[in-house]
């Protein structure tokens, strides 16, 4: 792998670190099994990937403004804003439901929100979709990363390798909130103790970006 790619794909690990990002991982992650876990990280991941490839793109072809490119942190910190605000909502509207079964000798999980349990993957495309929003906020730094390598051409396999980067963070940042899902989350007070929690990271971190 060339030096310029290997840059990329540090780049990539080193962006996934962000504490808006890994709160959203947390926020979309809690309470779910590990498939879901692992799903809803690599769309994240993906999305993330996509947005940034997209936005650079349009960049290396439009000269922007430092204050038009401060708005994708703007969108970032508002929509880690607003999962704060439905999260904490949902607590204290008492919206948070578990529900418990076995098959053979395992015992089940189900965690939802309102009040009929419905199978569907609104999960796995909010994921992707909060991925594509907060991409916005990342592509100043990724540009600038970007000009030490090809003269700050953009393509697929420079996505690619920062995409991956950015997917080894969050799968392990995953299995961390998988682990505490399976160990302490078994009861609906734990469940409501750790959206509560999450709600409150949320609402702190995207206000610090956006005051920052």
């Amino acid at each position: 792998m060339e030096a310029g790619l290997l840059l990329i794909f540090w780049y990539g690990i080193l962006h996934a670190f962000g504490p808006d990002h890994l709160t959203a991982i947390a926020d979309f992650s809690i309470g779910k099994d590990k498939p879901k876990t692992l799903l809803i990280t690599a769309l994240f991941a993906v999305g993330h990937g996509l947005s940034l490839f997209i936005f650079a793109k349009i960049l290396q072809h439009t000269a922007l403004s430092e204050e038009i490119l401060a708005y994708g942190d703007m969108i970032s910190a508002l929509v880690i804003i607003g999962i704060g605000i439905y999260l904490l909502l949902m607590v204290f509207t008492d919206r948070i439901q578990l529900r418990k079964h076995t098959h053979g000798k395992k015992v089940h999980i189900h965690i939802w929100f309102g009040k009929s349990h419905e199978h569907h993957a609104i999960e796995n495309s909010s994921s992707f979709s909060l991925g594509l929003l907060m991409g916005a906020g990342g592509v100043r730094g990724m540009l600038i990363t970007l000009g030490a390598v090809q003269g700050g051409s953009v393509d697929l396999s420079m996505v690619a390798l920062f995409t991956l980067g950015v997917m080894l963070v969050f799968f392990a940042f995953g299995l961390l909130i998988l682990y505490i899902n399976q160990s302490f989350l078994g009861t609906l007070q734990n469940v409501r103790r750790a959206f509560a929690t999450a709600g409150l990271v949320s609402l702190l971190v995207g206000t610090n970006i956006l005051l920052g």
